[in-house]
Protein backbone atom coordinates (compact mmCIF):
# COMPACT_ATOMS: atom_id res chain seq x y z
CA UNK A 1 0.00 0.00 0.00
CA UNK A 2 1.43 3.61 -0.71
CA UNK A 3 2.65 5.99 2.04
CA UNK A 4 -0.66 8.24 1.56
CA UNK A 5 -3.42 5.19 0.62
CA UNK A 6 -3.47 4.01 4.44
CA UNK A 7 -4.08 7.52 6.09
CA UNK A 8 -6.64 8.48 3.67
CA UNK A 9 -8.16 4.84 4.61
CA UNK A 10 -8.15 5.20 8.15
CA UNK A 11 -8.93 8.71 7.50
CA UNK A 12 -12.74 7.51 5.72
CA UNK A 13 -12.90 5.12 8.49
CA UNK A 14 -12.57 7.52 11.11
CA UNK A 15 -15.51 9.94 9.89
CA UNK A 16 -17.57 6.83 9.01
CA UNK A 17 -17.70 5.57 12.45
CA UNK A 18 -18.36 9.33 13.79
CA UNK A 19 -21.46 9.42 11.64
CA UNK A 20 -22.36 6.41 12.17
CA UNK A 21 -21.87 7.61 15.92
CA UNK A 22 -23.13 10.78 15.74
CA UNK A 23 -26.62 9.55 13.90
CA UNK A 24 -26.92 6.13 16.96
CA UNK A 25 -26.64 3.94 14.39
CA UNK A 26 -24.79 0.71 15.14
CA UNK A 27 -21.56 -0.17 14.17
CA UNK A 28 -21.84 -3.01 11.83
CA UNK A 29 -19.63 -5.85 12.83
CA UNK A 30 -19.46 -7.00 9.36
CA UNK A 31 -18.35 -3.77 7.90
CA UNK A 32 -15.38 -3.83 10.42
CA UNK A 33 -14.39 -6.96 9.59
CA UNK A 34 -14.12 -5.95 5.79
CA UNK A 35 -11.76 -3.51 6.33
CA UNK A 36 -9.78 -5.30 8.30
CA UNK A 37 -9.51 -8.23 5.88
CA UNK A 38 -8.77 -5.40 3.34
CA UNK A 39 -5.95 -4.76 5.64
CA UNK A 40 -5.07 -8.35 5.86
CA UNK A 41 -5.21 -8.78 1.91
CA UNK A 42 -3.13 -6.12 1.21
CA UNK A 43 -0.07 -6.89 4.59
CA UNK A 44 -0.47 -10.53 4.18
CA UNK A 45 -1.63 -11.88 0.72
CA UNK A 46 -1.82 -15.45 -0.20
CA UNK A 47 -0.58 -16.63 -3.21
CA UNK A 48 0.79 -20.01 -4.70
CA UNK A 49 -0.86 -22.99 -3.31
CA UNK A 50 -2.24 -21.21 -0.54
CA UNK A 51 -4.65 -18.72 -2.59
CA UNK A 52 -5.67 -22.59 -4.91
CA UNK A 53 -6.70 -23.74 -1.85
CA UNK A 54 -8.66 -20.77 -0.47
CA UNK A 55 -10.50 -20.08 -3.87
CA UNK A 56 -11.77 -23.57 -4.08
CA UNK A 57 -12.89 -23.52 -0.33
CA UNK A 58 -14.70 -19.87 -1.34
CA UNK A 59 -16.31 -21.73 -4.00
CA UNK A 60 -17.84 -24.28 -1.75
CA UNK A 61 -18.85 -21.74 0.70
CA UNK A 62 -20.68 -19.68 -1.61
CA UNK A 63 -22.51 -23.14 -2.79
CA UNK A 64 -23.25 -23.60 0.45
CA UNK A 65 -24.43 -19.96 1.21
CA UNK A 66 -26.92 -19.67 -1.90
CA UNK A 67 -28.13 -23.51 -0.79
CA UNK A 68 -29.27 -22.90 2.51
CA UNK A 69 -30.73 -19.29 1.03
CA UNK A 70 -32.72 -21.54 -1.00
CA UNK A 71 -33.43 -23.54 1.74
CA UNK A 72 -34.90 -20.73 3.41
CA UNK A 73 -37.34 -19.31 1.02
CA UNK A 74 -40.50 -19.56 1.80
CA UNK A 75 -42.80 -20.47 -1.42
CA UNK A 76 -45.79 -18.36 0.51
CA UNK A 77 -43.24 -15.26 0.62
CA UNK A 78 -43.30 -15.22 -3.44
CA UNK A 79 -46.90 -15.97 -3.97
CA UNK A 80 -48.44 -13.50 -1.12
CA UNK A 81 -45.69 -10.54 -3.09
CA UNK A 82 -48.06 -11.11 -6.32
CA UNK A 83 -50.48 -9.28 -4.94
CA UNK A 84 -48.88 -5.95 -4.83
CA UNK A 85 -47.62 -5.95 -7.76
CA UNK A 86 -47.37 -2.52 -8.35
CA UNK A 87 -45.21 -1.75 -5.73
CA UNK A 88 -42.58 -4.83 -7.08
CA UNK A 89 -42.67 -3.35 -9.98
CA UNK A 90 -41.76 -0.46 -9.38
CA UNK A 91 -39.00 -1.86 -6.97
CA UNK A 92 -37.55 -3.67 -10.09
CA UNK A 93 -37.50 -0.72 -12.28
CA UNK A 94 -35.71 0.85 -9.71
CA UNK A 95 -32.88 -1.76 -9.67
CA UNK A 96 -32.74 -2.83 -12.81
CA UNK A 97 -33.37 0.10 -15.04
CA UNK A 98 -32.87 3.28 -12.74
CA UNK A 99 -29.25 2.26 -11.55
CA UNK A 100 -28.25 1.28 -15.03
CA UNK A 101 -29.26 4.29 -16.64
CA UNK A 102 -27.76 6.58 -13.96
CA UNK A 103 -24.43 4.24 -14.51
CA UNK A 104 -24.44 4.25 -17.65
CA UNK A 105 -25.07 8.45 -17.94
CA UNK A 106 -22.41 9.15 -15.67
CA UNK A 107 -20.02 7.22 -17.93
CA UNK A 108 -21.03 8.91 -20.80
CA UNK A 109 -20.65 12.33 -19.27
CA UNK A 110 -17.68 11.77 -17.70
CA UNK A 111 -15.80 9.11 -19.11
CA UNK A 112 -12.13 9.79 -17.64
CA UNK A 113 -13.42 11.04 -14.25
CA UNK A 114 -12.44 6.90 -13.25
CA UNK A 115 -10.17 4.28 -14.95
CA UNK A 116 -11.76 1.59 -16.95
CA UNK A 117 -11.66 -0.86 -14.37
CA UNK A 118 -13.48 1.16 -11.81
CA UNK A 119 -15.54 2.44 -14.51
CA UNK A 120 -16.85 -1.49 -14.79
CA UNK A 121 -17.58 -2.00 -10.91
CA UNK A 122 -19.69 1.04 -10.78
CA UNK A 123 -21.91 -0.64 -13.83
CA UNK A 124 -21.38 -4.15 -11.90
CA UNK A 125 -22.90 -2.07 -8.45
CA UNK A 126 -25.71 -1.04 -10.83
CA UNK A 127 -26.79 -5.00 -12.01
CA UNK A 128 -27.01 -5.94 -8.82
CA UNK A 129 -30.21 -7.33 -6.79
CA UNK A 130 -31.56 -5.04 -3.88
CA UNK A 131 -30.52 -6.40 -0.43
CA UNK A 132 -32.65 -8.62 1.88
CA UNK A 133 -32.10 -7.72 5.56
CA UNK A 134 -31.30 -4.11 5.39
CA UNK A 135 -33.86 -3.58 3.42
CA UNK A 136 -36.36 -5.92 5.37
CA UNK A 137 -34.90 -4.16 8.99
CA UNK A 138 -34.89 -0.60 7.83
CA UNK A 139 -38.71 -0.63 6.51
CA UNK A 140 -39.59 -1.89 10.09
CA UNK A 141 -37.94 0.76 11.70
CA UNK A 142 -39.69 3.84 9.59
CA UNK A 143 -42.90 1.61 10.31
CA UNK A 144 -43.27 0.81 6.54
CA UNK A 145 -44.97 -1.53 4.50
CA UNK A 146 -42.98 -4.48 5.95
CA UNK A 147 -44.13 -7.84 4.47
CA UNK A 148 -44.21 -5.93 0.98
CA UNK A 149 -40.61 -4.99 1.78
CA UNK A 150 -40.13 -8.69 2.66
CA UNK A 151 -41.72 -9.99 -0.69
CA UNK A 152 -39.57 -6.95 -3.07
CA UNK A 153 -36.58 -7.55 -1.48
CA UNK A 154 -37.01 -11.59 -1.57
CA UNK A 155 -38.18 -11.34 -5.43
CA UNK A 156 -35.36 -8.31 -6.31
CA UNK A 157 -32.69 -11.46 -4.99
CA UNK A 158 -34.41 -14.17 -6.53
CA UNK A 159 -34.49 -12.44 -9.89
CA UNK A 160 -30.93 -10.35 -9.38
CA UNK A 161 -28.82 -13.66 -9.40
CA UNK A 162 -30.20 -14.69 -12.80
CA UNK A 163 -30.76 -11.24 -14.56
CA UNK A 164 -27.42 -9.30 -12.63
CA UNK A 165 -25.11 -11.17 -15.15
CA UNK A 166 -26.60 -10.92 -18.22
CA UNK A 167 -27.59 -6.66 -17.49
CA UNK A 168 -24.31 -6.14 -16.75
CA UNK A 169 -22.92 -8.10 -19.45
CA UNK A 170 -24.94 -5.66 -21.66
CA UNK A 171 -23.64 -2.58 -20.27
CA UNK A 172 -19.82 -3.63 -20.19
CA UNK A 173 -20.47 -4.43 -23.90
CA UNK A 174 -21.54 -1.19 -24.14
CA UNK A 175 -18.69 0.46 -22.32
CA UNK A 176 -16.02 -1.50 -24.68
CA UNK A 177 -15.76 -5.29 -22.51
CA UNK A 178 -17.30 -8.36 -23.17
CA UNK A 179 -18.79 -11.57 -21.25
CA UNK A 180 -19.21 -14.44 -23.14
CA UNK A 181 -21.78 -16.93 -22.35
CA UNK A 182 -19.49 -19.10 -20.65
CA UNK A 183 -18.99 -16.49 -17.68
CA UNK A 184 -22.82 -16.66 -17.75
CA UNK A 185 -23.18 -20.08 -17.43
CA UNK A 186 -20.93 -19.92 -14.54
CA UNK A 187 -22.94 -18.01 -12.07
CA UNK A 188 -25.74 -20.28 -13.22
CA UNK A 189 -23.52 -23.35 -11.82
CA UNK A 190 -22.26 -22.29 -8.80
CA UNK A 191 -25.00 -19.68 -7.77
CA UNK A 192 -28.30 -20.79 -8.91
CA UNK A 193 -28.37 -24.76 -8.71
CA UNK A 194 -27.95 -25.10 -5.59
CA UNK A 195 -30.27 -22.26 -4.36
CA UNK A 196 -32.76 -24.30 -6.16
CA UNK A 197 -31.65 -27.61 -4.64
CA UNK A 198 -31.71 -25.66 -1.29
CA UNK A 199 -35.45 -24.67 -2.35
CA UNK A 200 -36.82 -28.49 -3.39
CA UNK A 201 -35.39 -29.46 -0.03
CA UNK A 202 -36.74 -27.16 1.99
CA UNK A 203 -39.99 -29.42 3.27
CA UNK A 204 -36.88 -31.25 4.94
CA UNK A 205 -34.27 -28.44 5.93
CA UNK A 206 -36.32 -25.12 6.46
CA UNK A 207 -37.39 -25.74 10.10
CA UNK A 208 -33.95 -26.36 10.91
CA UNK A 209 -32.82 -23.57 8.57
CA UNK A 210 -35.08 -21.01 10.21
CA UNK A 211 -33.77 -22.19 14.20
CA UNK A 212 -30.28 -21.01 12.93
CA UNK A 213 -30.67 -17.95 11.15
CA UNK A 214 -28.35 -16.42 13.46
CA UNK A 215 -25.93 -19.00 13.39
CA UNK A 216 -26.10 -19.29 8.95
CA UNK A 217 -25.84 -15.70 8.50
CA UNK A 218 -22.69 -15.74 10.45
CA UNK A 219 -21.24 -18.51 7.70
CA UNK A 220 -22.90 -16.82 5.21
CA UNK A 221 -20.63 -13.52 5.96
CA UNK A 222 -17.39 -15.26 6.44
CA UNK A 223 -17.85 -17.05 2.97
CA UNK A 224 -17.71 -13.50 1.78
CA UNK A 225 -15.15 -12.47 3.50
CA UNK A 226 -13.25 -15.49 2.24
CA UNK A 227 -14.05 -14.31 -1.17
CA UNK A 228 -12.97 -10.84 -0.59
CA UNK A 229 -9.63 -11.69 0.87
CA UNK A 230 -8.60 -14.00 -1.48
CA UNK A 231 -9.73 -11.83 -4.24
CA UNK A 232 -8.08 -8.52 -3.05
CA UNK A 233 -5.00 -10.80 -2.17
CA UNK A 234 -4.54 -11.11 -5.98
CA UNK A 235 -5.36 -7.68 -6.61
CA UNK A 236 -2.66 -6.26 -4.00
CA UNK A 237 -0.26 -9.05 -5.97
CA UNK A 238 -1.19 -6.90 -9.53
CA UNK A 239 -0.31 -3.86 -7.80
CA UNK A 240 -3.99 -2.53 -6.94
CA UNK A 241 -2.81 0.07 -4.51
CA UNK A 242 -0.03 1.25 -6.89
CA UNK A 243 -2.65 1.91 -9.46
CA UNK A 244 -5.16 3.47 -7.48
CA UNK A 245 -3.91 6.52 -5.97
CA UNK A 246 -5.57 8.26 -3.13
CA UNK A 247 -7.35 10.86 -5.39
CA UNK A 248 -8.96 8.07 -7.44
CA UNK A 249 -10.41 6.17 -4.28
CA UNK A 250 -12.05 9.46 -3.52
CA UNK A 251 -13.60 10.37 -6.66
CA UNK A 252 -15.10 6.94 -6.94
CA UNK A 253 -16.58 7.39 -3.29
CA UNK A 254 -18.17 10.44 -4.80
CA UNK A 255 -19.30 9.06 -7.61
CA UNK A 256 -21.45 6.28 -5.19
CA UNK A 257 -22.55 9.11 -3.00
CA UNK A 258 -23.82 11.15 -5.77
CA UNK A 259 -25.31 7.91 -6.97
CA UNK A 260 -27.01 7.01 -4.10
CA UNK A 261 -28.37 10.67 -3.39
CA UNK A 262 -29.66 10.34 -7.09
CA UNK A 263 -31.61 7.32 -7.02
CA UNK A 264 -33.27 8.48 -3.25
CA UNK A 265 -34.55 11.34 -4.68
CA UNK A 266 -36.05 9.44 -8.16
CA UNK A 267 -37.46 6.83 -5.94
CA UNK A 268 -39.12 9.78 -3.70
CA UNK A 269 -39.90 12.32 -6.38
CA UNK A 270 -41.50 8.67 -8.83
CA UNK A 271 -42.96 7.41 -5.89
CA UNK A 272 -45.33 10.08 -5.05
CA UNK A 273 -46.10 11.09 -8.32
CA UNK A 274 -47.51 7.67 -8.60
CA UNK A 275 -49.59 7.79 -5.34
CA UNK A 276 -48.07 5.53 -3.38
CA UNK A 277 -48.83 6.18 0.46
CA UNK A 278 -46.24 6.58 2.91
CA UNK A 279 -45.71 2.89 4.23
CA UNK A 280 -45.38 1.83 0.63
CA UNK A 281 -43.30 4.52 -0.41
CA UNK A 282 -41.25 3.60 2.77
CA UNK A 283 -40.59 -0.22 1.14
CA UNK A 284 -40.03 1.33 -2.05
CA UNK A 285 -37.51 3.93 -1.43
CA UNK A 286 -35.32 0.83 1.34
CA UNK A 287 -35.66 -1.71 -1.49
CA UNK A 288 -35.25 0.26 -4.45
CA UNK A 289 -31.83 1.76 -3.57
CA UNK A 290 -29.95 -0.59 -1.38
CA UNK A 291 -27.70 -3.05 -3.60
CA UNK A 292 -26.63 -6.19 -2.29
CA UNK A 293 -23.13 -7.12 -1.10
CA UNK A 294 -23.61 -10.31 -0.32
CA UNK A 295 -25.05 -11.23 -3.39
CA UNK A 296 -22.58 -9.46 -5.41
CA UNK A 297 -19.15 -10.68 -4.13
CA UNK A 298 -19.83 -13.97 -5.32
CA UNK A 299 -21.85 -13.13 -8.62
CA UNK A 300 -17.81 -11.16 -8.94
CA UNK A 301 -16.14 -14.01 -8.60
CA UNK A 302 -18.29 -16.66 -10.65
CA UNK A 303 -17.60 -13.93 -13.46
CA UNK A 304 -14.30 -13.44 -13.02
CA UNK A 305 -13.45 -17.23 -13.30
CA UNK A 306 -14.56 -16.56 -17.48
CA UNK A 307 -14.04 -13.97 -19.76
CA UNK A 308 -13.16 -11.05 -17.71
CA UNK A 309 -10.52 -12.94 -16.03
CA UNK A 310 -7.86 -11.98 -18.73
CA UNK A 311 -8.71 -8.22 -18.37
CA UNK A 312 -10.35 -6.80 -15.15
CA UNK A 313 -9.32 -8.74 -11.90
CA UNK A 314 -12.36 -8.72 -9.64
CA UNK A 315 -11.01 -6.42 -7.04
CA UNK A 316 -11.55 -3.32 -8.70
CA UNK A 317 -14.46 -4.90 -9.67
CA UNK A 318 -15.70 -5.05 -6.03
CA UNK A 319 -14.26 -1.82 -4.95
CA UNK A 320 -17.06 0.60 -5.69
CA UNK A 321 -20.05 -2.12 -4.18
CA UNK A 322 -17.91 -2.19 -1.23
CA UNK A 323 -17.74 1.52 -0.80
CA UNK A 324 -22.14 1.85 -1.73
CA UNK A 325 -22.38 -1.03 1.32
CA UNK A 326 -21.57 1.42 4.24
CA UNK A 327 -23.05 4.57 2.45
CA UNK A 328 -26.50 3.05 2.05
CA UNK A 329 -26.20 1.92 5.87
CA UNK A 330 -25.80 4.91 6.81
CA UNK A 331 -28.08 7.36 4.72
CA UNK A 332 -30.39 4.91 4.95
CA UNK A 333 -30.88 4.58 8.86
CA UNK A 334 -31.10 8.68 8.61
CA UNK A 335 -34.19 8.81 6.40
CA UNK A 336 -35.72 5.61 8.55
CA UNK A 337 -35.65 7.90 11.80
CA UNK A 338 -36.74 10.54 9.21
CA UNK A 339 -39.65 8.68 8.72
CA UNK A 340 -40.11 7.20 11.82
CA UNK A 341 -40.10 10.71 13.78
CA UNK A 342 -42.26 12.92 10.52
CA UNK A 343 -45.04 9.69 11.02
CA UNK A 344 -45.15 9.66 14.63
CA UNK A 345 -45.41 13.32 14.55
CA UNK A 346 -48.44 13.01 11.80
CA UNK A 347 -49.92 10.22 14.58
CA UNK A 348 -50.11 13.49 17.22
CA UNK A 349 -51.89 15.36 15.30
CA UNK A 350 -54.71 13.78 14.53
CA UNK A 351 -55.04 12.33 18.28
CA UNK A 352 -58.40 13.69 18.92
CA UNK A 353 -58.45 16.25 21.69
CA UNK A 354 -59.76 14.83 25.48
CA UNK A 355 -62.11 17.48 27.25
CA UNK A 356 -60.14 20.02 29.05
CA UNK A 357 -56.85 18.58 27.66
CA UNK A 358 -55.10 21.36 24.93
CA UNK A 359 -53.92 19.54 22.01
CA UNK A 360 -50.86 21.33 20.52
CA UNK A 361 -50.62 20.74 16.37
Amino acid sequence: MSNLLLPVVLCLGLLLWRGMATLRVPIDGFILALVFVLLAATLLPCQNEAARWLGLLGKCAVGALFFLQGARLSGQTVLDGVTHWRLHLFVAAATFLVFPLFGLGLLAVFPYLLPNSLWLGVLFVCALPSTVQSSIALTSMARGNVSAAICAATLSNIVGVALAPLLFGAMSHLHGRSIDAGAILQVGMQLLLPFLAGHLLRPWLGAWAERNRKLLSMTDRGSILLIVYTAFSAAVLRGIWQSLPPATLAMLALVMAGMLASVLATIISTGRALGFDRADEVALLFCGSQKSLVSGVPIANALTSGALASGAIVGPLLLPIMLYHPMQLLVCTWAARFYLRAGQQAERAVVPARPGVRTAV
